[in-house]
């Protein structure tokens, strides 16, 4: 089956359509100027907002099927997980080490709040709850999808769309709520591995050399080793881990100019931009699409709630720990927590730890809930079928 999002394969679109290239082509180009303007009108991340906006909109206006390269996301993915890896210092872990009671259950919490969508969902929704459930689990979009394939009454289409709905939503409201005077609320520091601000724009090309060779050839390295032994997000978690051991012993890493930075967002905005294509949401039901939106909606200003908690626990900045605690991708919103000058390694640890924990013990569980109450309902079928007779 194809994953929900990707493209047809390039033989097949040469048969029917412009080849691969041009399509490729076009996407950057939409891509560029999505970015361009966004920046002109001074969007928060507009590198990353950009892009996303400009291909979704234009996947619905222009016929020919847009194409972008998994190698650009995962080029971007790569520069994210650099950035992040540079960023851990032996201070920084013992202070994640101290926070991790905070960081279960923030994650304990976040969860609850989406099975607890996941039943409204199955009852005002028409859904299964095999459906729901998997719908709502903030574990990443191919992972869910996998999952549901496995069971019999579970709809990926749905799956797909609550999945990819609350995607789009966060990335497109949070840049902006996070810049907001939302979250200025009560005092607190940035932590200890805080970044310096507007450190990458200071950060010279000269300055990278000859030490960002190496970094290169292990964060590539990393990535690589990170897919072989299948770790989630594995194109940025690889370059993270295996730049913040270099880094910690010793050698140092160089910062990255913003143009890099600015260039890691276009390649990961424009992938996220081409997940859902518009023409697909027509065909979808209005009532499941709208549920979704609500609980999408509701998940944000949940997060907003119990970043506000952890402000208390711990000495965050409320930017800092909204966008830990905000069920997005890693990269994502590790990236909007270097353009707001938040914390990006207290933010990555929090994001990485609900990855982790959802991809080694929720996923598990869940499926394993989910198969028993698939053959318990096969069993009922069995049983209603020869009384019925």
């Amino acid at each position: 089956m194809r994953r929900p999002g990707s493209r047809p394969s390039p033989s097949a679109s040469a048969a029917v359509g412009p080849g691969p290239a041009l399509r490729l082509g076009i996407a950057l180009l939409v891509a560029f100027a999505g970015g361009l303007i966004c920046s002109l009108v001074r969007l928060p991340v507009p590198w990353l907002l950009g892009p996303m906006l400009a291909l979704l909109a234009a996947s619905k206006f222009i016929r020919i099927p847009l194409r972008w390269s998994g190698s650009l996301r995962n080029a971007g993915m790569i520069i994210v997980g650099y950035s992040i890896g540079m960023s851990f210092t032996y201070p920084l872990l013992a202070e994640m080490a101290r926070q991790l009671p905070a960081m279960l259950l923030m994650t304990v919490l976040t969860l609850l709040v989406s099975v607890l969508f996941a039943v409204v969902l199955s009852r005002m929704g028409g859904l299964t709850f095999p459906t729901a459930l998997t719908g709502c689990i903030p574990g990443g979009l191919s992972q869910m999808i996998v999952l549901a394939e496995e069971m019999d009454n579970a709809d990926l289409t749905a799956v797909s769309l609550l999945q990819v709905t609350r995607l789009m939503m966060i990335v497109i409201c949070v840049p902006l709520l996070a810049f907001s005077p939302l979250f200025h609320f009560g005092a607190g520091s940035a932590g200890p591995g805080a970044l310096e601000e507007a450190a990458a724009d200071v950060a010279s090309w000269s300055g990278m050399f000859p030490n960002i060779f190496v970094f290169a050839v292990v964060a590539v390295i990393s990535a690589w080793g990170g897919q072989k032994i299948k770790l989630p997000t594995a194109m940025m978690l690889g370059p993270v881990i295996g730049v913040a051991a270099l880094h910690l012993s010793g050698f140092e890493a160089p910062a990255l100019p913003s143009v890099l930075l600015n260039a890691a967002q276009f390649m990961i905005g424009g992938y996220v931009g081409l997940l859902l294509r518009p023409d697909s949401l027509s065909r979808k039901s209005l009532r499941t699409l709208a549920l979704a939106v609500t609980t999408g909606a509701m998940l944000i200003a949940i997060a907003g709630g119990l970043a506000w908690l952890l402000a208390k626990l711990h000495p965050l900045s409320p930017q800092t720990s909204f966008l830990s605690l905000v069920p997005g991708g890693l990269d994502q919103m590790s990236l909007i927590a270097h353009e707001i000058g938040a914390d990006m390694t207290i933010v990555a640890g929090y994001q990485l730890f609900r990855v982790l924990f959802i991809f080694f013990a929720v996923a598990p569980l869940l499926g394993w809930y989910l198969r028993r109450l698939q053959r318990k309902e096969r069993l009922r079928s069995d049983r209603a079928g020869p009384a019925k007779a």
